[in-house]
């Protein structure tokens, strides 16, 4: 990679706006990515109360998120059409707002870099045959063994920590199963009284279609897994992140255990 100027090494400024270009900006993509499909989510369950600022501020983002995105890949896809058809500087609109190119390698770069190691390697023989009257101080005069033993210890280093991640990875995941194993094998709840009946459970409503916690009838109907109760959606998804538990039956409930129903009319 070449500045824009035409130069082959980076300059300081040159490095950090590179990096901040093409490290940060796709990183915070990725995370704006996520952040979208989490709007969507509660805006296809209306999680959000509709009525608030917060709620219309996320409908702006999710309305404007598809014209933005269509314009950024386009510019892209224009940069690497007229990188491929004009044979022009930059593929990419980050490395043209970074001030740097790719840069292929010359015949003159790559005799400068064959005299750079053979230069190399000479220093190397000369400190070499200067060592070798003091065995002890070979190992810290020999750059190839000093690099060999520092490129085993980050090999090494590296595999026990992808062993490491895995490991804990597999053990909360058998963790997690056993928490949803002990949940389903939670005795089932009591039937619930019936409606017809004046000595109804208070915590219940008369209609079947009434949502127990806001006492209105019910928008996108979900049970909970742990008791079969049907609540509103955003009833149950607010009750159940902040209590961990059924508000009818007060058995251990999490999010994952919230089961949407889809009627034959919806």
């Amino acid at each position: 990679m070449a500045s824009g100027n035409g130069q082959r090494t980076l300059q300081r400024k040159e490095y950090w706006r590179s990096l901040l270009l093409l490290v940060l900006v796709p990183y915070l993509r990725v995370k704006l990515e996520k952040f979208v499909n989490r709007l969507r989510e509660e805006e296809d369950y209306s999680i959000q109360n509709a009525a608030s600022f917060s709620k219309r501020c996320y409908k702006a983002i999710l309305a404007s998120y598809p014209f933005v995105k269509l314009s950024w890949e386009g510019c892209f896809l224009l940069y690497q059409l007229r990188y491929i058809l004009w044979n022009t500087s930059h593929h990419s609109p980050l490395l043209g707002l970074a001030g740097v190119q790719l840069a292929r390698l010359t015949l003159e770069d790559l005799q400068a870099m064959d005299a750079t190691a053979e230069k190399i390697g000479h220093q190397y023989q000369m400190s070499r045959g200067l060592s070798r009257s003091n065995p002890g101080e070979q190992l810290f005069n020999d750059p190839v063994k000093v690099l060999g033993g520092v490129s085993m210890t980050l090999s090494s280093s590296l595999s026990l920590g992808v062993f490491f991640l895995q490991f804990l990875e597999w053990w909360y995941s058998a963790e997690n199963q056993e928490t949803v194993k002990s949940l389903s094998s939670l005795p089932a709840p009591t039937a619930p009284i019936h409606f017809d009946l004046e000595t109804y459970s208070p915590l219940l409503p008369k209609l079947k279609t009434v949502c127990p916690l806001c006492r209105k009838v019910r928008v996108n109907d979900t049970a909970l897994g742990t008791s079969g109760y049907v609540f509103c959606y955003r009833c149950a998804y607010y009750y159940v992140k902040n209590h961990q538990r059924c508000p009818v039956s007060g058995y251990p409930t999490e999010v994952q255990h919230l089961i949407r129903l889809y009627t034959p009319d919806g």
